[in-house]
């Protein structure tokens, strides 16, 4: 289990389709919204929280699963990409449980995620 007191940090690959499997995750009224592919798994928007999978182990058959409750974001910045050695866009969210870091590879729109996250949290206060 990640210790809240660290930031966490994960990278999004790319944006893909939503993963089948997710359903068994959502509590009713809940929708998916969008996905990325991480390094090992995927990370799935809802119109709730954002759900974060992560395969550890050797074999990827043990996964942890990270639920953040949009309501616990207190505060997010989004910084893009520069030209030359910069590839990475960068997304940070303060909330209630820590600090959380985020790191989008070239390709990912960067506006359209923090998009994502305005219509979730903004939508729901």
């Amino acid at each position: 289990m990640a210790e809240t007191s660290q930031i966490l940090l994960w990278t999004f690959i790319s944006e893909c389709p939503i993963p089948q499997d997710v359903q068994e995750l959502l509590v009713e009224g809940e929708q998916a919204v969008a996905a990325y592919k991480t390094i090992r798994d995927s990370a799935v928007f809802t119109n709730k929280r954002l759900i974060v999978r992560d395969a550890q182990g050797l074999s990827g058959k043990k996964v942890e699963v990270y639920s953040l409750p949009y309501a616990s974001i207190n505060m997010w910045s989004t910084e893009n990409a520069g030209k030359l050695l910069d590839l990475n866009a960068e997304v940070e969210l303060w909330t209630r449980a820590g600090h959380i870091k985020v790191n989008l590879r070239k390709g990912v729109d960067i506006r359209r995620f923090d998009r994502l996250i305005a219509n979730a949290i903004l939508k729901n206060q």
